[in-house]
C-alpha cells in the first residue's frame, strides 16, 4: 500500500460544492488502496472570511502592529479551519480521519516568521495515523521552531508542505489539486489557445514558476526533484490527470516527443523597472558598490547584465524609487525605464539549438515589440519589453514557436 499525498488549495475548499469534489477525489484515491496524506490551505481568497489576505487585513485593521512571531500566530488559524471542517466532512462520509497541524506532523523550521524554512521533519506521528487506517489532514505552509513557536512557511508555503511531506514519507505521488486542468503553455488569460502540458521536467516548471507561472511555488518543485517525488498538477473540478512533473526519464514513452518540444511554454512577470549604470571617472569597482548597496537596502535585483562599462539590471517597480535613491546617495546618476515586464521563453530542448533566439527577435519584430534586454540559461531566454507590449509579447512567442499546436 503506497502512500500519497494530495494538497488543495483554497479555491479548493472555499464552498460546499468544491469541498465536496474535494471529497471524492479523496474517496478515488482510498479505492485505490492508497494511504492518504491531505495538506490544505487557508479557505478562499481575500475578501473572504478565513483566507490569509483577509486575516492580514483584519491585523492591518486592529492596530497594524502586530510583531511577526504573533502575526503567524494568526495566519495559521486559516488552515486549521480548513483542516476541521475537511475532517468533519470526512467523518460525516465513514472516512476516519485526524487533523494535525504543521507543528504536530513534524515541521521544524527556522524563526524567519512569515517567511520560515524547513529544517527537518519528523513525519511519525503520521506514519501512527496511517497504520491505524486514517487519513492525515495536515495543516499547510506551517510548523514550529525547536523552541516550540508556531512559524509560517511565506507565500507557496502549502505547495512546499505537500512535498516536502511527500518526500518525508516516500510518498509515490504529490497530487497538487488548484482551479486549473494542469500546467498550460501560457497564462489562458491572456493567451486563448494555450493548451494544457501532459508532463514537464523539474527543471522547465521550476523556472516557469520563477518566471512568473503562478501554478506551483517553486521551493515546492525543487524539494520534489531533490527527492525524485513526482508531483502531478491537477484540477480539483475536473477528473482529469493534469500534468505530470518529474525528471525526463520519467517519462516512459513518450521521450521522443520530449526531444522534439523545444519550448515547452511563455511565461512573464510585469511591474518592473530597469536601470542603466554607466561607469563614471573615479569610480573603482562601479558592479561591486552598485548591487552590494542594493543588497544592503533589501533590493532584490533580477535580470543583470555586467559590462566593463557599467551594468543594467531590473528591480520591481515598487522598489525603484528606492534603488533610485541609494545609486543618487552613491553619486551616480542612473538611466531608469519604470513599467516593463520580463518575457521567458521556456524549455529544456532549447540548450544547444541554433535559432531559437533568431526566431524570438523575429516573432518580437513581425509584432513591433522592442526587446530592451536580453538574457538566457540553459532552459530559458528571456526578454525585456516594454509593459504595455507584454500581452502582445507573449501571444506573438506562443504563435511563433506554435505551442497551441
Amino acid at each position: 500500500m503506497g502512500i500519497l499525498v494530495q494538497k488543495f488549495g483554497g479555491t479548493s475548499l472555499s464552498t460546499p460544492e468544491a469541498r465536496q469534489l474535494v471529497l471524492a477525489h479523496v474517496k478515488r484515491e482510498l479505492k485505490q488502496n492508497f494511504q492518504l496524506v491531505v495538506v490544505v490551505s487557508a479557505m478562499g481568497r481575500k475578501g473572504e472570511p478565513y483566507a490569509t489576505d483577509t486575516l492580514l487585513d483584519w491585523a492591518a485593521s486592529n492596530g497594524d502592529s502586530l510583531p511577526k512571531r504573533e502575526r503567524d500566530l494568526l495566519l495559521c488559524c486559516g488552515e486549521i479551519i480548513s483542516a476541521a471542517t475537511l475532517c468533519s466532512l470526512m467523518e460525516k462520509e465513514g472516512i476516519p480521519a485526524t487533523v494535525l497541524t504543521g507543528a504536530q506532523a513534524g515541521f521544524i523550521t527556522d524563526d524567519q516568521y512569515g517567511n520560515a524554512r524547513i529544517l527537518d521533519i519528523k513525519p511519525d506521528r503520521i506514519v501512527e495515523e496511517l497504520n491505524q487506517g486514517r487519513v492525515v489532514i495536515v495543516t499547510g505552509f506551517q510548523g514550529q521552531t525547536a523552541d516550540g513557536d508556531m512559524t509560517t512557511l511565506g507565500r507557496g508555503g502549502s505547495d512546499t508542505s505537500a512535498t516536502a511531506l511527500g518526500a518525508a514519507l516516500h510518498a509515490d505521488m504529490v497530487d497538487i489539486y488548484t482551479d486549473v486542468n494542469g500546467i498550460l503553455t501560457a497564462d489562458p488569460r491572456i493567451v486563448e489557445n494555450a493548451k494544457p502540458l501532459a508532463h514537464v521536467s523539474y527543471t522547465e516548471i521550476c523556472n516557469m514558476a520563477h518566471q512568473g507561472a503562478k501554478v506551483i511555488h517553486p521551493r515546492a518543485v525543487e524539494i520534489a526533484m531533490q527527492a525524485n517525488i513526482p508531483v502531478r498538477v491537477r484540477s480539483t473540478f475536473s477528473e482529469g490527470e493534469g500534468t505530470l512533473v518529474t525528471h525526463p526519464e520519467g517519462f516512459k514513452d513518450v521521450q521522443a516527443d520530449i526531444v522534439d518540444r523545444f519550448v515547452t511554454g511563455i511565461a512573464y512577470v510585469g511591474n518592473v523597472t530597469q536601470i542603466n549604470v554607466e561607469l563614471k571617472s573615479g569610480f573603482e569597482h562601479l558592479q561591486l558598490q552598485v548591487f552590494k548597496s542594493m543588497a544592503e537596502h533589501g533590493i532584490s535585483v533580477d535580470f543583470i547584465n555586467v559590462t566593463p562599462s557599467g551594468a543594467v539590471y531590473t528591480v520591481f517597480d515598487n522598489d525603484g524609487s528606492k534603488a533610485v535613491e541609494v545609486l543618487n546617495g552613491l553619486g551616480l546618476e542612473p538611466k531608469i525605464l519604470a513599467g516593463c515586464a520580463k518575457v521567458s521563453v521556456i524549455g529544456g530542448g532549447i540548450n544547444g539549438v541554433p535559432g531559437i533566439m533568431a526566431t524570438i527577435v523575429e516573432a518580437l519584430t513581425e509584432s513591433d515589440v522592442q526587446i530592451l534586454q536580453s538574457a538566457d540559461s540553459n532552459t530559458t531566454i528571456w526578454v525585456l519589453v516594454k509593459k504595455e507590449d507584454m500581452v502582445q509579447a507573449v501571444r506573438a512567442l506562443h504563435n511563433k514557436f506554435e505551442l497551441h499546436q
